[in-house]
């Protein structure tokens, strides 16, 4: 394994403080293999150049550290999660995270099981269907720690998708791009009243790199409704507002 190819990862996470061994890089490389194999097959993602993968998959997943301890979140569910992003790059970087990984499309779950198998990770679940669905399920509702998203959806549809997922106590965080205010003030009442607030909004750019980003930590104060997420489709044709 030549090491110093992986600077960008090694050095991105270390701007965050993460300190990644050798197995770590190990497995974040056959990821990126994998990445790339099954991306000519089937639409995994756009970005398929060794050091972009890097930065705007790997280090930017590792990103959330901005915005919480994850040394203190054991569950941990990613919804919309298509590639991985960030729920498998945080199971890396993390091991005892338990993880659910959660996509609308089958041949994505696939892809998941195959890297999950490849890198040996226990405490990983993939659920292939709607997150409308999904949080209806006891198993499922209210019990997670933190939910992650990179989903492209407005924040409102988002909140609606993963809020009902998180416990009171623990957050929802989007990862977002850029200038985040406007979203935020248009989701406020749709935050509220899925049993929401948010606290703080993180905004930086990833290391060495022009791309900013924005994390908005979103605290369970309490309960979701039993009506939401509605039925699907919905949140996305009709946001809370």
């Amino acid at each position: 394994m030549e090491k110093n190819k992986f600077h960008i990862l090694t050095e991105g996470c270390a701007a965050f403080g993460i300190h990644l061994n050798d197995q770590q890089i190990e497995q974040f490389e056959i990821y990126y293999e994998l990445l790339v194999e099954w991306n000519k097959v089937m639409n995994l993602t756009g970005i398929t150049a060794f050091d972009e993968v890097m930065l705007k998959h790997f280090v930017d997943s590792a990103a959330i550290t901005r915005a919480i301890n994850m040394e203190e979140v054991n569950t941990l569910i990613d919804v919309g999660t298509g590639a991985g992003f960030p729920g498998l790059p945080l199971k890396i970087i993390y091991p005892h995270l338990k993880v659910v990984l959660l996509d609308s499309l089958n041949k994505r779950i696939h892809f998941l099981n195959e890297v999950v198998d490849k890198l040996a990770l226990v405490d990983v679940e993939t659920i292939h269907g709607r997150a409308e669905d999904a949080a209806k399920k006891t198993e499922y509702r209210e019990s997670f720690d933190v939910a992650v998203s990179r989903a492209v959806a407005n924040l409102s549809s988002l909140s609606e998708y993963c809020i009902p997922f998180v416990k009171k106590c623990g957050y929802f965080i989007p990862y977002k791009s850029g200038n985040v205010e406007e979203e935020a003030k248009d989701a406020k009442k749709a935050i509220q009243v899925l049993g929401g607030e948010l606290k703080k909004t993180e905004k930086f750019y990833l290391p060495d790199s022009d791309v900013e980003r924005s994390l908005l930590v979103i605290e369970k104060v309490k309960n979701t409704p039993k009506r939401y997420p509605r039925k699907a489709g919905i949140p996305v044709k009709e946001p809370i507002q």
